[in-house]
């Protein structure tokens, strides 16, 4: 009578462990769902990721074709685009661009160095004003492309930076051959 006793208390036990950790999981699941529902909606002036590479090259062709030929990658007239999902939205396809740009251009201007890194942003009016009011130097204004919204910034060791705010489905709708 005691084991079964003991036994009963025991699944009883188990059952109500096993309900509370169902409900903590849906909690769990709910939380993650709002969560991400809320990075869907998330307007926040700031950066979302990289969205592209540049840097100088004494050849630009030769070295878009070494780095086919040696690391696989699928280049084009600007360089490569690297495809991969958004996190957020999984359906959806983003791209960073990798692209060599002839030694000496001035598209780097005013800064000094070899390379440019473009991040992907959200909301890049509001980050603009953000950067704005902290006195960081925007070098010019927001253009607008059917591809996104580009502006340039200096960073505090003097690198141009340049902020994509991108619509990656132009690129998609394109159906160029990417790196994946």
């Amino acid at each position: 009578m005691k084991n079964s006793l003991a036994i009963a208390l025991l699944a009883l036990i188990f059952a109500a462990c096993k309900q509370g950790s169902i409900k903590n999981n849906d909690m769990t699941d709910q939380s993650a769902q709002n969560g991400s529902n809320a990075a869907i909606n998330d307007t926040t002036p700031k950066v979302t990721g990289i969205g592209g590479i540049f840097f100088f090259s004494e050849n630009v062709e030769e070295t878009k074709a070494w780095y086919a030929e040696n690391l696989g990658l699928e280049v084009n007239e600007w360089g490569s685009s690297f495809e991969f999902r958004n996190a957020n939205r999984p359906e959806e396809i983003n791209y960073l661009q990798w692209s060599p740009f002839k030694q000496g251009s001035s598209y780097f201007e005013p800064s000094k160095k070899e390379f440019m890194v473009n991040y992907r942003v959200q909301n890049i009016e509001g980050l603009v004003e953000k950067l704005r009011q902290k006195g960081v130097t925007i070098l010019d204004t927001i253009e607008t492309y059917d591809y996104g919204k580009f502006v340039h910034i200096m960073d505090a060791d003097g690198n141009k930076l340049e902020l994509w705010e991108p619509v990656d489905s132009v690129f998609t709708a394109m159906g160029l051959k990417t790196t994946k």
